[in-house]
């Protein structure tokens, strides 16, 4: 499925990636190296670019003056930062899997082709392709993306009206926006406060969101030139050795 950003032209300005390990609270064990996903030997996908990773400490500085009205000081919780094409590869069809399971379909049965394809087209609103075209790399290759959601004091992962990664429309940022402002009492009002304060945090530090997923924010890469309107990308893929 081609992005709407898969033709704003890149020219790489050569930063490194950098480890958010010490720096930040990150999510360990890493959910897809559990899965198995094939990252190399010594291939912490726990990295960004250098400018990611300042602006990442802006943003978790933004949110030490914003505390949760309910329980206070909050902070940020890396799920996935860099992540190299064949990862992306391996993850894609792992989603494509499960989402089969979950809605009870066998795939190589023949006279399900159309409800495989459905579960394809569903995954890739959420899943960009495992492209080797150096012009449209995936945005977490780059390593300019980085999902990540909010967390307590103490480390623990706050809920957000949906998982990361989730296949389906409570992944929408403002899935809960209509359900928030009918009844502020309600989970989906404490929800979307929590998207909206991650959105803040993460947008007051130069981020830009992905339209369809509440946990994914990326600097740099195609998406955020498409979004700020600006004429190039400055990362492209990186190997990550």
């Amino acid at each position: 499925m081609r992005r709407p950003w898969s033709d704003v032209a890149i020219k790489d300005c050569g930063e490194p990636l950098e480890s958010l390990r010490g720096s930040f609270l990150c999510l360990d064990p890493h959910p897809y190296a559990e899965l198995g996903a094939p990252y190399g030997h010594l291939c912490d996908p726990f990295r960004v670019r250098s400018s990611v990773l300042t602006r990442l400490v802006q943003a978790q500085n933004h949110l030490t003056q914003h505390q949760d009205p309910e329980i206070g000081p909050i902070q940020l919780l890396v799920f996935d930062a860099w992540r190299p094409v064949s990862v992306q590869a391996f993850m894609v069809e792992h989603a494509v899997k499960e989402e089969c399971v979950r809605r009870g379909l066998q795939p190589t049965m023949p006279h399900w082709a159309l409800e495989l394809e459905d579960v394809q087209r569903d995954v890739g609103r959420f899943w960009a392709p495992p492209s080797d075209d150096l012009s449209m790399p995936p945005p977490h290759s780059t390593g300019g993306a980085i999902d990540l959601t909010l967390a307590d004091a103490y480390g623990s992962s706050l809920l957000m009206g949906g998982e990361i990664d989730a296949i389906g429309p409570q992944s929408l940022p403002d899935h809960y926006e209509s359900a928030a402002s009918a009844n502020p009492k309600s989970s989906e009002f404490l929800w979307h406060r929590r998207r909206s304060t991650l959105h803040g945090a993460m947008a007051h530090a130069g981020f830009v969101r992905h339209p369809n997923e509440w946990w994914h924010f990326s600097y740099g890469d195609q998406l955020w030139a498409w979004t700020v309107k600006t004429s190039m990308a400055i990362y492209g893929r990186v190997d990550g050795h």
